[in-house]
């Protein structure tokens, strides 16, 4: 590593532009990446089964009270859950960080999970600090989108786990996370190189959004394509489901999963690029309905659950959720985490908010850092123009940019994981 270093100081690196020739990944479309991810045959394939890896879930009460003012529903995230599966032996201990709005037993998690279990890492699952158990059993102010103090509480929760474990014999520590998540780990290596509790060895940053509300704003405006016959939201799904009624009829059986996804999109109904971006949208604003539901009823701000309203077990959440659907990201910003970032951190106007917010803010941090790498693809749907160019001028050769696989949709890949252990492995 030192070498490495001296060659930065001595001469100006490159980012590794994977060549698509010998890259193989058979999806060039980054919308139907996007959703139907890789191909089965092109995973690995020697990943263990859970019968086979030492795992348990746990919980931590971080906010006691919240478990009394929170309605009965949410009584399934009133204490904030992990999972981690073990080594029978001492070994490096890795954390995953979920994308927007997933929590820490999402599917993605469970596959990373099993691609750093068979590489020999203790593995613990973290939930996305933009999903609604952990803005309910583990954020302070339940209140996502400022990217330092989201890290603050993931670091926070970090360090009650390790504290949980002691029998738990770890080598190192490593880190890692997809999407938003990846944005996180960013921020929490940051506070780490401060404060010197895990000293993380490796730091990977998959997919990870550049400017997280210009991110956020590609993603809103998906939502918005214009797709012929469709002028809602119950019409577009109603759209889709008819696409999926006859491509299930006309192959005589239903099974909806990533291959299914892909032989669909092969098919004659499969959908057109509109189409898929809407769905992607649309995905993406129920995540963001559940930040603005749950960021306003934690914090009885009154703007979707009316004040004094005590939720019961007989409360008919559908209304509320049907309101917070119509507030997408740039709404939430504007009427919650604005006001709140003003008012608790004396801060300023969007702008500055932004600035704060991007992983321009630890541009200082990330610089010639050799612990920490980025992976991304060069169609990523949450990437602006001037976004790679940013990323290669900050990381040179600890950036990885691959041809196509639209928004993590290679990180299921063969070559891609093998990537990620070399990385750790180093």
């Amino acid at each position: 590593m030192v070498a490495a270093s001296l060659f930065w100081l001595s001469a100006p690196a490159h980012a590794i532009a994977v060549d698509a020739a010998s890259y193989g990944f058979p999806l060039s479309n980054p919308f139907v990446a996007t959703i139907a991810t890789t191909p089965a045959p092109l995973q690995p394939q020697d990943l263990p089964q859970d019968k086979f890896i030492d795992q348990s879930d746990f919980s931590l009460s971080l906010h006691p009270d919240r478990e009394f003012t929170l309605p009965d529903e949410f009584w399934a995230v009133k204490k904030f859950k992990y999972r981690l599966a073990r080594q029978h032996q001492a070994a490096p201990l890795i954390f995953i960080i979920a994308g927007t709005g997933s929590d820490y037993a999402a599917g993605s998690m469970e596959f990373l999970k099993r691609v750093y279990y068979q590489a020999g890492y203790h593995v613990v699952q973290l939930s996305s600090p933009t999903s609604y158990d952990f803005m309910s059993a583990a954020s302070r102010f339940a209140t996502p989108g400022f990217s330092r103090e989201d890290a603050r509480d993931l670091y926070r929760v970090m360090q009650e786990i390790r504290n949980r474990h002691p029998d738990v014999e770890v080598t190192r520590y490593l880190l890692t996370g997809y999407s938003l998540g990846g944005l996180h780990a960013g921020f929490v290596s940051q506070l780490d190189s401060i404060n010197q509790v895990f000293d993380f060895k490796r730091v990977l940053m998959i997919n990870p959004p550049v400017n997280l509300f210009a991110s956020v704003g590609q993603l809103d405006k998906l939502v918005n394509v214009s797709v012929r016959g469709v002028s809602d939201t119950q019409t577009f799904y109603d759209h889709i489901f008819s696409k999926l009624a006859t491509f299930f009829r006309d192959r005589g059986g239903l099974r909806l999963d990533a291959a299914m996804l892909y032989e669909f999109q092969q098919s004659e109904q499969g959908l057109t690029n509109e189409e898929m971006a809407m769905l992607i949208g649309t995905v993406f604003r129920f995540a963001a309905s559940d930040i603005v539901f749950t960021s306003d009823l934690v914090n009885q701000r009154g703007l979707i659950v009316p004040p004094g309203k005590r939720l019961t077990n007989g409360t008919s959440l559908t209304p509320y959720f049907a309101q917070a659907l119509q507030c997408n990201f740039n709404c939430y910003i504007r009427t919650q985490l604005l006001p709140f970032w003003r008012k608790r951190f004396d801060g300023e106007d969007i702008k500055s908010l932004i600035e704060e917010t991007g992983l321009a803010a630890i541009e200082e941090h990330l610089r010639d850092n050799p612990r920490i790498a980025v992976m991304t693809n060069a169609d990523d749907l949450i990437l602006v123009p001037g976004d790679l160019a940013w990323l290669r001028a900050v990381f040179a050769d600890r950036l990885t940019v691959y041809p196509s696989g639209g928004h993590l949709g290679n990180m299921n890949y063969r070559r891609n994981v093998a990537d990620m252990l070399a990385f750790f492995h180093e």
